[in-house]
């Protein structure tokens, strides 16, 4: 089961947490989020990364000559488009991408899996009308048992004390937290972290 940790701001955090034995790490490009680092901030935690950790970049309905900005200058492995972004946005760039489904009762996952089956995964997380992402909120998690050929990645509402009934449910690729790990927006608490990855590991 892969771990990602989303949100990480700081340089210092980003290195603790990562030496726990995640799997990704995801910065936030996206100024209306708590959680938005700019690219010199992005610079500072993806150098303070220990070797083999995934470095996920999240861009919500974000400009392409931005996203190009962001990739001249910060490396990033993974593109996470969290918006209303087409295939074509998505694809353009010529790099592994995560597409993320907002999901409620309405969602057509199976449709949006064969719409981006050029996707590494599909990352599930809550419909919330009014953000993208990092509300902690959960969704009904029966709605993810879905037969796609796409990995799963679950989201939305995670934390130490829920994680393992969501992987028993749903038995996703990969799960991704960020509020439910955290002191504060964009700090993560390392005690959180070491009690949510022995729920996953365990």
């Amino acid at each position: 089961m892969k771990i990602k940790i989303c949100g990480i701001t700081q340089a210092d955090n980003a290195r603790e947490v990562a030496l726990l034995g995640i799997d990704a790490v995801g910065l936030v490009f996206y100024e209306q989020s708590p959680r938005h680092v700019d690219v010199e901030s992005a610079i500072q935690v993806v150098n303070a990364l220990p070797p083999f950790i995934n470095r996920v970049g999240l861009f919500v309905n974000a400009d392409s000559g931005f996203i190009d900005e962001v990739l001249c200058e910060v490396p990033i492995d993974t593109l996470q488009f969290h918006g209303d972004e087409s295939v074509i946005e998505c694809t353009q760039y010529g790099m592994p991408f995560i597409k993320a489904l907002r999901v409620n009762e309405n969602t057509n996952i199976a449709k949006m899996a064969d719409d981006y089956h050029q996707a590494s995964g599909l990352l599930l997380d809550a419909f919330n009308k009014d953000a993208y992402g990092g509300t902690g909120e959960q969704f009904d998690w029966s709605l993810a048992k879905v037969d796609i050929d796409l990995p799963i990645i679950l989201a939305g509402g995670l934390n130490p004390d829920t994680v393992a009934d969501a992987i028993a449910q749903v038995n996703p690729y990969a799960v991704d937290v960020s509020s439910g790990v955290e002191s504060e927006p964009g700090i993560k608490d390392i005690v959180k972290i070491q009690q949510f990855i022995h729920k996953v590991r365990s």
